[in-house]
C-alpha cells in the first residue's frame, strides 16, 4: 500500500511509527508525508494553486531530504490512499475548512482517481496548554475535542471520505486508561501540550492509522523499548475502538 498525507506536524506524529508498525504486522505500507508546520487547508490550497515546492517530503517516518510541491507529490507514485487534515488550532472550526477542503479534494480525485481519500481527525490539546489556538475552545480539552469531532464529521460528509479517528481514540485513552489520565497524575500523550509524545502518543496514532487503513487488528507484541503493559493496553483500545 502507498500512502500520501497532505499534512503538517500532526501527520508527522501519526507517521512516525506507522511504517514500522505495518512491517511488524505483515503489511508493506509506504508512508509519505508532506510537512509544513501548522499548515492549514487554506495554505495547502494556496501552495497548490501557486505550485509552491514548500513541503518537506518525509518518508516512512524519517526526516525529509528534499522539498516538494503538492502537484509533484500527487504524481510521483500510484497512491492507494491520500489523507488531508486541518491545522490543529482550526480543526474544530468548520468554517475555516471552506472552500479549501472541497477544492483540495477535487484536485486529489482528479489527479489520482484510483486513490481512496481519508480525512484525519486530529486530537485536542492537553489540559493546561498555553497554545494560543486553545483559546478558540475556551482552553478546554473536552470542548476542543467535541468541536473537532463535529467538524471532522462534517468534513467527511462534505468530501465523502472516511475518517481516521485519531482524536477519538486519544480522548478515550485519556479518559479511560489510568496510566494516561494526565488530569489525575498519569502520563500525558503530548510532549509539549499539543504535539503527541514521542513514545506512546505517536505509537497510539500510528496504531489508529494502521487499523483504519488496513482493517487488521494489531498484534500484541513488544515495540521498541516501551513498557509492554502500556503498549498492550493501547493496542487493545485500538483493536476494539477503530
Amino acid at each position: 500500500m502507498k500512502l500520501l498525507s497532505i499534512g503538517n506536524s500532526f501527520s508527522t506524529d501519526a507517521h512516525r511509527f506507522l511504517h514500522s508498525l505495518a512491517e511488524q504486522n505483515g503489511v508493506n505500507l509506504e508512508c509519505y508525508n508532506l510537512f509544513i508546520g501548522g499548515c492549514s487547508l487554506e495554505t495547502h490550497w494556496i501552495n497548490y494553486a501557486e505550485n509552491n515546492a514548500f513541503y518537506d517530503l518525509e518518508i516512512n517516518g524519517n526526516e525529509a531530504t528534499r522539498k516538494i510541491s503538492i502537484s509533484e507529490a500527487l504524481l510521483m507514485k500510484n497512491w492507494d490512499i491520500i489523507t488531508v487534515q486541518q491545522a490543529s488550532a482550526y480543526s474544530g472550526i468548520f468554517e475555516s475548512y471552506l472552500p479549501y477542503l472541497t477544492d483540495l479534494a477535487e484536485v486529489v480525485r482528479k489527479k489520482v482517481p484510483t486513490a481512496k481519500l481519508y480525512f484525519h481527525e486530529t486530537w485536542s490539546y492537553e489540559i493546561g496548554s498555553l497554545h494560543e489556538g486553545f483559546l478558540n475552545y475556551n482552553s478546554n480539552q473536552k470542548e476542543m475535542y467535541l468541536c473537532i469531532k463535529d467538524s471532522a464529521k462534517k468534513a467527511s460528509d462534505l468530501i465523502n471520505a472516511e475518517i481516521i479517528p485519531t482524536g477519538d481514540v486519544v480522548q478515550f485513552v485519556r479518559e479511560n486508561i489510568p496510566e494516561f489520565n494526565y488530569k489525575n497524575g498519569g502520563l500525558s500523550l503530548c510532549r509539549d501540550s499539543f504535539h503527541l509524545s514521542e513514545d506512546y502518543g505517536r505509537f497510539l496514532a500510528g496504531a489508529v492509522w494502521f487499523k483504519k487503513l488496513t482493517g487488521r487488528n494489531l498484534k500484541e507484541q513488544a515495540f521498541l523499548d516501551f513498557d509492554s503493559e502500556k503498549v498492550k493496553k493501547l493496542i487493545k483500545v485500538v483493536n476494539e475502538k477503530v
